[in-house]
């Protein structure tokens, strides 16, 4: 779908990671809308990622907020695999559970009844620049779970690809 920007847009290019101001009245080709994130081709042929909070600048409804889980349920590691399922692959438009990016998901209970999260998760390729974002959209992500204290995410590279 092609859309005309109605107003300037801070964007993350795709796969190097680096910022990238879109210009309004730019016309863009939205590629995908997973996850709470826009992902668009410029017409300089750059494909980048808009945040959730920038979408309005596209015009479209806005995308489903990642975080859904608003009630005091007890902790359950199901919800925080099923929140995982949530990000996306700025690029490719799978899951970083279902692409098998997900290495280690581990919650430890803590003393005053809330629980830790460590999780392990790798990206689809060495030197991706855009490590970071989806490692900021899981560590979201899980944080929404009732329970849910505080959460380490590590990117690892074992095993290798």
């Amino acid at each position: 779908m092609k859309v005309e920007l109605g107003q300037d847009c801070q964007a993350t290019v795709i796969p190097g990671g680096q910022p990238m101001l879109i210009q309004r009245g730019e016309q863009v080709f939205v590629t995908q809308t997973l996850g709470g994130s826009v992902t668009v081709q410029t017409e300089m042929g750059y494909l980048v990622r808009i945040n959730a909070e920038d979408s309005a600048a596209l015009g479209l409804s806005a995308p489903v907020d990642v975080a859904r889980f608003v009630s005091n349920a007890p902790f359950e590691l199901d919800q925080v695999i099923a929140q995982l399922k949530d990000v996306f692959d700025p690029e490719i438009p799978v899951n970083v559970v279902d692409l098998g990016l997900i290495y280690l998901c581990e919650a430890e209970p803590l003393a005053d009844g809330t629980h830790r999260n460590d999780i392990e998760m790798s990206m689809t390729a060495p030197g991706c620049g855009m490590g970071d974002v989806p490692k900021e959209d899981a560590r979201t992500a899980v944080q929404s779970v009732p329970g849910e204290s505080a959460v380490n995410i590590e990117l690892v590279w074992d095993p290798p690809w």
